[in-house]
């Protein structure tokens, strides 16, 4: 079983033109072509959260949002959001408090698929170091409690600029840790802000950063990808 994952910071859709333009995101996540998208800024940050990408321009596309939303209006938790290809089979979804000072969250899904069980979470982490850290461990506890041996896929802007330093540290034996490139800023990247982080059960088969002229004018970050052999179980 092989699929493509992505992740993508969307900046609530508004472009290095400092244009708000859901068409032109979801042109971008069309190049993609991912099965499984881990979005981040997808919702406004305040009053009712609404969904920067309305629900109607989702119903055109391969892909729908897994259930994680806790207001009607939003798509995701904090920002993240989870689409995953019409065809996959969710079991369970839902979001993860992390900890912080400022609103963070994380998006999480079960996923079935021939056979095949599958974790992922999405994730936006903490400018600070310290929070970072604090937040992973978060997020390593809750698949502790879990630990059915299933293959486990977090995807996100981790904010870190070191590759394996800082709160990356908090991976230890029983994961990769994947920065397929520079993302960011778009126009001119030279930071591997956003990342991706899978267990040991799956192998890397390619990844790399999505470069296209509208990818470089849609958000303040080029979207990320790998591709990845799933075990069956």
């Amino acid at each position: 079983m092989q699929l493509k994952f992505a992740s993508y910071n969307i900046h609530k859709a508004v472009g290095i033109d400092r244009r708000q333009d859901p068409d032109r995101i979801i042109t971008v996540l069309r190049e993609l072509d991912a099965d499984v998208i881990a979005l981040q800024e997808a919702d406004m940050r305040f009053g009712q959260r609404v969904s920067v990408l309305p629900r109607a321009l989702l119903d055109d596309t391969p892909w729908e949002p897994v259930p994680v939303a806790k207001r009607r209006q939003s798509i995701g938790w904090h920002g993240n959001a989870l689409l995953v290809r019409r065809s996959m089979q969710w079991v369970a979804a839902g979001a993860l408090e992390l900890p912080t000072l400022e609103p963070r969250g994380a998006a999480m899904a079960e996923l079935v698929l021939d056979g095949c069980r599958l974790r992922v979470i999405g994730m936006h982490l903490d400018l600070s170091g310290f929070r970072r850290r604090d937040q992973i461990r978060s997020i390593l506890s809750h698949l502790e409690k879990h630990d059915d041996q299933r293959a486990t896929v977090l995807m996100g802007d981790f904010n870190q600029w070191g590759l394996r330093s800082g709160a990356m540290g908090e991976f230890a034996k029983g994961w990769q840790m994947l920065a397929p490139g520079a993302s960011y800023p778009a126009r001119r990247p030279i930071a591997r802000l956003d990342r991706i982080v899978v267990s040991d059960s799956c192998r890397v088969i390619d990844g790399g950063v999505h470069h296209s002229a509208l990818a470089a004018q849609a958000s303040d970050h080029l979207p990320i990808w790998t591709t990845l052999k799933l075990p069956k179980k």
